[in-house]
């Protein structure tokens, strides 16, 4: 029990519940003045703040009130009894893990929508199938925990997978649960794809972006810079084909950054979404840049999270194993089917700099 509160002490210094208490102070002041009603755009800003602000209060407190009254219980109780509270101490426990997963999300716009895109890499069918096989991944993690996915643009493979698909996750802290997993995911299997059974390796690339609000992004975007091209949507066949060229393609002419978006039918909206998508993309490079600068100003040492692989899935030796962390996984199958918490979980303490980073190397 000593043990547990002395986390929850720690708890308190890291998350500065003290200081989130002043800020939901100020923050409640502000939504009790009727004239923020009349700047939508601020009020929403205030009640997200308030909101994430109040859960992490509320359950410090609550968790802080009861391991005190637990603590005081055990003090005085026999063998017996002690026994009976032991559910709930583990009870506690968990509720004390939850808390601590919060400290986590150290990136910004954690509460966010997560915007996905998976690109296979060199190696044909191959890749392409891989790339699809990520993408059912996240879908299907995303939809364990209840998350909506929306699909912006999908280039099949010539025989499976994608040679590209780009989908939005939204749900709650989409984008802080997958930020940690952008990078190159490596694949080791005997292709089925090959007709004498020869063992393959494949790369695909995920890139995790934030939708940020629009109105922090004070990018504009001259016509000049930007090509537009329509095609047909693709997709399934039957009565919901769009035999219309609504989807809409923009380039993005001096980065070379291209967004696509078939997600209606109607042009004129694939094109606003496909704008606001370019946006993202350019404010994230923004933001990356002057990261990375002001860590080079403070002779801060960057982390490596692009160039080499972040994870490998070893299908035919039965293991996945993230490279930054260490974390060996054993159940490729249940992985590749969504059961992505751990792996995740892990991934944040590395971003969080709880967590020790490992050599790059493969057991291979």
């Amino acid at each position: 029990m000593q043990e547990l509160l002395e986390k929850l002490a720690s708890l308190r210094e890291y998350l500065d519940i003290p200081g989130k208490t002043r800020r939901l102070n100020e923050l409640d002041r502000e939504l009790s003045d009727p004239e923020l009603w009349n700047d939508q755009s601020r009020a929403r800003q205030v009640t997200q703040e308030a909101g994430t602000l109040r859960r992490i209060v509320e359950s410090y407190t609550s968790l802080n009130a009861d391991a005190q009254g637990l603590s005081e219980m055990l003090e005085l109780a026999d063998d017996e009894e002690r026994v009976m509270l032991a559910e709930e101490q583990a009870s506690l426990q968990t509720r004390v893990d939850e808390l601590y997963r919060e400290t986590l999300f150290t990136m910004k716009h954690a509460d966010t929508a997560a915007i996905v895109r998976v690109k296979g890499g060199a190696g044909g069918t191959e890749a392409q199938d891989w790339a699809g096989m990520l993408a059912r991944m996240y879908m299907r993690w995303a939809e364990r925990r209840g998350y909506k996915v929306d699909i912006l643009d999908e280039q099949p493979g010539d025989q499976a997978g994608y040679q590209s698909i780009e989908f939005i996750i939204r749900g709650e802290k989409a984008y802080g649960m997958m930020a940690a997993e952008h990078g190159v995911h490596r694949l080791v299997r005997v292709s089925p794809f090959d007709s004498n059974n020869r063992r393959q390796t494949s790369f695909a690339s995920v890139d995790v972006v934030p939708e940020v609000p629009e109105e922090e992004i004070n990018i504009h975007i001259p016509d000049s810079d930007l090509r537009r091209d329509v095609f047909r949507s693709q997709g399934a066949g039957g009565q919901g084909v769009n035999t219309t060229d609504s989807a809409v393609r923009l380039t993005h002419l001096p980065t070379g950054i291209a967004v696509a978006c078939q997600i209606t039918r109607s042009q004129i909206k694939n094109a606003e979404l496909a704008l606001q998508i370019l946006k993202q993309r350019l404010y994230d490079i923004e933001v990356k840049k002057r990261e990375a600068e002001e860590a080079a100003a403070r002779g801060a040492q960057a982390k490596v999270e692009w160039g080499s692989q972040m994870r490998s899935y070893v299908l035919d030796k039965q293991y996945i194993k993230d490279h930054r962390t260490g974390l060996m996984m054993h159940n490729p199958d249940d992985v590749l089917d969504g059961d992505l918490d751990e792996l995740m979980w892990a991934g944040l303490e590395w971003m969080a700099g709880k967590r020790v980073s490992e050599e790059a190397g493969d057991d291979e």
